[in-house]
């Protein structure tokens, strides 16, 4: 079969029919192109195949040296952390809660007054020609603290504490309770300090301090007897390590005082303003308001204690005497300049914010003329007999030259007209 076919092709191409060659042609490189067609796709899918198993296997072989690797990583970091932690950490000693030894180890303001109260005293001054009706016992006009500053019964105090009418006594009463007639020894007017001694011995002194190294922020405790309630405490901070006396009104001071937020009050006056070393660094003097009270700097009174000393030994001369005055009404006052108005302002309410200028009544004596004439702690003195009151020698002069004071009074909401009759003394 074959065989015949063949012939037929030769002859066919023999005889030149180019019809019959074309189509034999045609026929041949349809099959050839068919089988080579054939051809590259079993080749291309072979190759395919092949890439197909190389990334497969790269991938398979890079995941699988890559995961070991890290493991390896990690487990050398370990041990290497393992080496060196030992030699460079450090562990905290573990803190156990213990309710009562937190109280022993941060309770610091009451271990300040374990050590300084015992040396604080409480003063009274009695009048030796009133008495209580029903006590029958001398009557109370004035009362503060002090603080002892010598074995032997020295103490120190504020000046305005002692200084008040004659024919009076000091009664000092001591931490336990027992009371004891004191003697003024020395008194400066003008750093508002003074001394009282006491006959007894072996009492317990309060350590001084310094001022001059007191920064703003610092904790104190202020311990004294307001309300004549002995060893009372309230603690706070300095506000200021210098407020000169110019700023608050005060006249005849050249002094810059201590400012502090803790609680004062007229009892506290003459007590002890104590650092967190149980040391005395201010004498409180005196409130403002809230917030906003003043201590003399305790180096103040140190060269006031060696200026006492020299005198007793005779090698000093006497401390400026309070000037006798010929009439009186029984009150310690302090000049509002525009600053302290602006705190009292912010502070109180009530305060008229177009006042520039009055005396605040600090302290009144109880059984004065100006108590008898209704005159209040805290008052704001705007007139006195018409006459627009600057400072507290608007007042001192009217008391000079009159023996009637009309005082035009600012008491919290009121304003009130009282009429006070000086005292000849």
């Amino acid at each position: 079969m074959a065989a015949p076919l063949t012939r037929t092709s030769w002859s066919v191409l023999k005889r030149n029919q180019f019809q019959y060659k074309q189509l034999l042609t045609i026929s041949f490189v349809d099959r050839f192109t068919q089988y080579k067609h054939s051809y590259t796709q079993d080749q291309r899918s072979r190759i395919s195949d092949k890439t197909i198993r190389n990334v497969l296997f790269y991938t398979i072989f890079f995941s699988g040296f890559g995961y070991i690797l890290y493991k390896w990583k990690e487990g050398c970091q370990d041990r290497l952390s393992n080496l060196i932690n030992p030699m460079f950490t450090i562990h905290a000693k573990p803190v156990s809660w213990d309710g009562n030894d937190n109280r022993s180890r941060y309770n610091f303001i009451a271990d300040v007054v374990e050590k300084s109260a015992p040396a604080v005293v409480y003063i009274e001054i009695q009048n030796n020609k009133r008495f209580d009706f029903q006590t029958g016992k001398p009557f109370n006009i004035s009362n503060g603290s002090g603080f002892i500053v010598e074995s032997d019964g020295l103490i120190l105090t504020n000046a305005h504490v002692v200084t008040a009418k004659p024919n009076t006594t000091v009664k000092v009463r001591l931490y336990d309770g027992t009371t004891y007639t004191g003697v003024v020894e020395d008194i400066d007017v003008h750093s508002d300090l003074a001394t009282v001694r006491i006959n007894k011995k072996n009492l317990p002194v309060m350590r001084l301090g310094s001022s001059t190294n007191l920064r703003p922020g610092e904790f104190v405790v202020a311990i004294g007897s307001p309300l004549a309630l002995s060893n009372t405490i309230t603690s706070g901070v300095i506000s200021s390590v210098s407020r000169h006396s110019q700023e608050l009104g005060l006249l005849n001071k050249q002094m810059a005082y201590i400012q502090t937020d803790a609680a004062i009050t007229f009892g506290n006056s003459g007590g002890p303003l104590v650092n967190l070393d149980a040391e005395a660094i201010g004498i409180n003097a005196m409130k403002v308001t809230s917030g906003i009270s003043f201590a003399i700097p305790i180096d103040y009174a140190k060269d006031f204690l060696k200026k006492a000393e020299m005198r007793r030994k005779g090698k000093g001369t006497q401390f400026a005497a309070e000037k006798p005055k010929t009439q009186y009404i029984g009150v310690t006052m302090l000049t509002l300049t525009p600053d302290l108005f602006y705190e009292l302002q912010k502070k109180l309410k009530g305060i008229p914010h177009n006042i520039r200028y009055g005396v605040m009544i600090y302290k009144v004596i109880v059984g004065s003329p100006a108590h008898l004439g209704g005159l209040q702690a805290g008052d704001i003195v705007t007139h006195v007999n018409d006459e627009e009151v600057e400072s507290s020698a608007s007042i001192y002069k009217a008391i000079e030259s009159s023996r009637i004071l009309r005082m035009t009074v600012i008491r919290g909401l009121e304003v009130l007209h009282l009429r006070i009759e000086p005292e000849e003394i």
